[in-house]
């Protein structure tokens, strides 16, 4: 099966502008670069294997289906949902946030 496209919702793309800017202002432009290199690794195995991201959250949020996979090198959880022609990304969290809370966000 070839790889399906990730879509960003409007909030995940807020979500990586967020710490797109944090990444520049505190640790530099090489550092943000990095972090935009782990988050299309990222995008592209979740597009390829889609079913391997944790349920984790799908069980605590009683949202069936969806699956987080952790950033390489970063603190950071991209959340999605698997679509039969796409990925549908609802977010990108820092590991440290109420993660419930902002998820509920996403729903709205």
């Amino acid at each position: 099966m070839s790889a399906r496209p990730v879509v960003p919702r409007e909030q995940a793309n807020r979500d990586v502008e967020a710490a797109i800017d944090y990444y520049v202002g505190e640790a530099g432009p090489d550092v943000a670069l990095a972090f935009i290199d782990a988050l299309q690794d990222a995008y592209r195995a979740i597009g390829e294997h889609p079913g391997t991201g944790s349920p984790r959250y799908a069980h605590e949020l009683n949202l069936p289906g969806l699956r987080t996979r952790k950033l390489v090198r970063y603190p950071f959880l991209a959340f999605y949902l698997e679509r039969p022609d796409h990925i549908d990304l609802w977010r990108v969290l820092h590991m440290q946030r109420d993660i419930p809370a902002w998820l509920q966000d996403a729903e709205d």
